[in-house]
């Protein structure tokens, strides 16, 4: 079977696709081209906190392509962030101009930011002045209305961005409802930059229907369709789903890593409690299990419902969607 798409990448998601994961995901299941951060935030101390170093460090790093994700509205926070890459090995920085949640938003970063365009032009009129790697940009289509992406993609095309990573959305649906294809269409037509599609590829069948209809699209992101269904991208490039003991051997490596990194059973638990939000869907009949796993307190529970998952489940070749037991859209 030849390869439904030429390149995929991995989408950041806050406290999954750490760099644990993206080891072990890169050896478990491949099929991968990049593995995106998720994103860091400049202080004004201007110091990579413990954490950060942790997920950016060369060693944590080697042997998987990976981009870092910065989030701010500051050009110079964004020209130091964007040093300390380079300084780390990397030869890309990404900008996020998508994330929706309220508290980001609030204070005029992510997807807060594509309110105001003039403060974006000048940012980025800043920032290649003196930018010393390339840079890329995910971003959502606008924060009230699509008509707002006709101006901001005038800007986009302004500067020498390297890839455009569009999420067809807006701000406040977050990752509900049908995404807005005529919008991507549109950019896909107008923008200098080469554009990356990114939104609801879940299934073999989703990137039938989306090549179907968008045979010049080179590459695509996916985010929460990797997390439910780890070896989709396998599947994508001709390979089996996952099995059974694949699976289990895959959540007990990155536990374990968890566990040693962390030092606490519990953070661990923590850590897979949001992975299995997303990995519940690739099983049968999973939702009771999904609400049990929101409750889990301590590693002892997080384990005895793990081993109740792959004892009494049935594992589905395609992840399930929309739901994840609570009413919330999951994929």
């Amino acid at each position: 079977m030849e390869t439904l798409i030429p390149q995929v990448e991995v989408a950041p998601l806050e406290g999954i696709t750490t760099w644990m994961f993206r080891q072990t995901h890169s050896r478990m299941f491949g099929g991968a081209d990049r593995y995106f951060t998720p994103f860091f935030s400049p202080t004004s101390d201007r110091i990579l906190t413990a954490k950060e170093l942790r997920d950016l460090s060369p060693e944590h790093n080697a042997g998987v392509p990976t981009v870092p994700q910065v989030m701010t509205k500051r050009a110079e926070d964004f020209l130091w962030a964007a040093e300390q890459a380079r300084e780390l090995g990397f030869d890309e920085v990404n900008l996020n101009l998508g994330c929706p949640s309220g508290t980001v938003t609030a204070k005029g970063k992510g997807a807060g930011f594509l309110l105001h365009p003039d403060e974006l032009d000048a940012f980025f009129d800043a920032v290649f002045q003196k930018v010393c790697l390339p840079v890329s940009v995910k971003t959502r289509i606008g924060y009230n209305d699509g008509a707002e992406f006709t101006r901001l993609l005038k800007i986009f095309n302004r500067y020498p961005i390297r890839e455009l990573i569009v999420h067809p959305r807006l701000r406040g649906e977050f990752y509900k409802g049908p995404v807005h294809l005529d919008v991507f269409a549109d950019a896909l037509q107008a923008s200098r930059a080469p554009v990356t599609y990114n939104g609801d590829l879940v299934s073999i069948a989703d990137f039938h229907g989306f090549t179907e209809k968008f045979p010049t699209v080179d590459t695509v992101m996916i985010g929460r369709g990797v997390i439910a269904d780890p070896a989709l991208l396998r599947k994508l490039r001709g390979g089996p789903p996952a099995g059974r003991e694949e699976l289990k051997t895959y959540t007990q490596t990155l536990y374990q890593g968890y566990r040693e990194a962390y030092g606490y059973p519990g953070t661990a638990a923590q850590r897979m409690k949001e992975l299995w939000f997303y990995l519940i869907n690739l099983f049968d009949d999973g939702e009771k299990y999904a609400k049990k796993m929101r409750r889990v307190g301590n590693a002892a529970e997080y384990e005895h419902l793990e081993a109740g998952i792959f004892r009494d489940l049935d594992l589905l070749t395609e992840a399930r969607k929309p739901l994840d037991g609570t009413g919330k859209t999951a994929l």
